[in-house]
């Protein structure tokens, strides 16, 4: 997790229960709060206009969303949609800024882990340049597997659904089923009761 759960109770933060489907955050609404993911997960998408998704990201349990905009005056650029029943956790923007001004090391690690989502999101953009579906796969399977800390090959189980690889690559999701045959078959990926293991 990015903060403590502790230390947000312990400065005002509340939980609250979303539905799968339902809007955490919209595109054009005004930050008020800091969010952190309790349980569940959440998808950061663009509707666009001729009806189609753009997918930013999937981040799940222990990560915060939207934060970036609780330092500027924008308006959210993303939606935040609940992928499945979630709690999340809310900090009010103000008492987000005092837990900050007064914790330095809890301010670096907001910078570090923004940062980082940068660098994913520079990542997934290069991703949609490149044709070859197995290629794409394995640069997000290699960062992914980096982030989390998994060394060792087999040993990072993948978090995200197919469809959800799909969304993220830019890819069909049948052409992602059968990338994951090829890269079984090449032993780049092992798969084991549905699951995905790189």
């Amino acid at each position: 997790m990015v903060i403590s759960e502790a230390i947000l109770f312990a400065h005002g933060a509340k939980t609250e229960l979303y539905q799968t489907d339902e809007f955490i955050f919209q595109e054009g609404a005004k930050p008020k709060f800091y969010f952190q993911i309790k349980s569940g997960s959440v998808k950061l998408n663009n509707f666009l206009e001729d009806g189609k998704e753009f997918v930013h990201g999937f981040p799940f349990e222990g990560h915060c969303i939207g934060e970036s905009y609780l330092f500027t005056d924008h308006c959210y650029a993303v939606n935040a949609v609940a992928t499945s029943p979630c709690e999340i956790i809310k900090l009010e923007k103000n008492l987000f800024s005092e837990l900050l001004s007064k914790n330095t090391a809890i301010h670096f690690e907001i910078n570090r882990y923004t940062a980082d989502r940068l660098h994913f999101r520079y990542l997934i953009s290069t991703l949609l340049s490149i044709g070859d579906p197995i290629t794409k796969l394995e640069i997000l399977l290699n960062h992914l597997k980096t982030y989390f800390g998994f060394t060792i090959p087999y040993s990072f189980e993948v978090p995200y659904t197919r469809h959800q690889l799909a969304t993220l690559t830019g890819l069909r999701v049948e052409t992602v089923i059968r990338a994951f045959n090829k890269m079984e078959k090449q032993k780049i990926i092992k798969k084991q009761n549905k699951k995905i293991y790189y």
